[in-house]
């Protein structure tokens, strides 16, 4: 297993339990415990979690984890939303995709069509599309967020607001029928919203583990989108609430 491998795999572990010591991991990664531990060494200088004796914990980082480190997590489960919802857009749509794992995998998909505009804040989609000279590529400023490569703020909204979007497909961090679209950021919410204000059809794009999570910041309510686009991990009762809101969910 690939040393960026075996991070993204720790930090999912951690956060997700809270906690672990170093042989429970090596037995997860199926390495040497001293290779464990001169892994959660550098997570923990990187501030990504903190390293205790015998082990690691959260503690007080921000457990949202960089762009890289998320991107191997139900990554098979993220490539069939991307199918999915690329069946969404029409030839010849302009589309607006902002930053995550998820709609990069969508942006991949996108890339093998021509006459598509894409519109987007994220740094890691518009360096994959650039070189597709058959997709318009339109990319919007701003102060950039290293967790998540988007670019996002005052002047990312204020540009999006000059642009009429067919179809937007936006990630998000948390997914209720009571609380709607959160993620980590405020600017980001932000931004996502300027998106969703400028697009004819609103997309959400969210594996199931997804689903019933809150995190710090609101970015709509699910009367504002029109489709999900998730996997077959969501739960009926899930579903159910998603579609009550008035959502139409599409599981891949």
């Amino acid at each position: 297993m690939l040393k960026a491998d075996r991070a993204a795999r720790i930090l999912s572990h951690v956060t997700e339990a809270g906690s672990a010591d170093v042989h429970a991991l090596a037995e997860l990664l199926d390495v040497s415990t001293a290779t464990v531990r001169r892994d959660l060494q550098e997570l923990h200088e990187q501030g990504l979690l903190h390293r205790t004796r015998g082990g690691a914990v959260t503690g007080s980082v921000n457990l949202e984890l960089p762009l890289r480190h998320r991107s191997e997590k139900q990554r098979e489960e993220k490539r069939r939303i991307a199918h999915a919802a690329a069946e969404l857009v029409p030839d010849g749509a302009v589309v607006g995709l902002s930053g995550g794992t998820t709609t990069s995998e969508l942006a991949r998909v996108l890339a093998e069509r021509s006459g598509l505009t894409v519109v987007t804040n994220a740094v890691n989609i518009a360096a994959d599309l650039i070189v597709r000279p058959e997709v318009r590529l339109v990319v919007i400023g701003g102060i950039a967020r290293t967790a998540s490569y988007e670019l996002v703020g005052p002047a990312a909204d204020r540009m999006l607001s000059q642009y009429h979007l067919d179809i937007a497909f936006i990630g998000v961090d948390g997914l209720t029928a009571e609380e709607g679209c959160t993620t980590h950021d405020e600017m980001e919410a932000q931004t996502d919203r300027a998106f969703l204000r400028s697009s004819a059809r609103s997309v959400v794009l969210a594996d199931s583990t997804k689903a019933g999570r809150v995190t710090f910041a609101r970015i709509c309510p699910l009367s504002d989108v029109h489709d999900l686009v998730t996997d077959d991990g969501l739960s009926d009762e899930q579903q159910k609430a998603f579609a009550n809101c008035g959502v139409t969910v599409r599981r891949a």
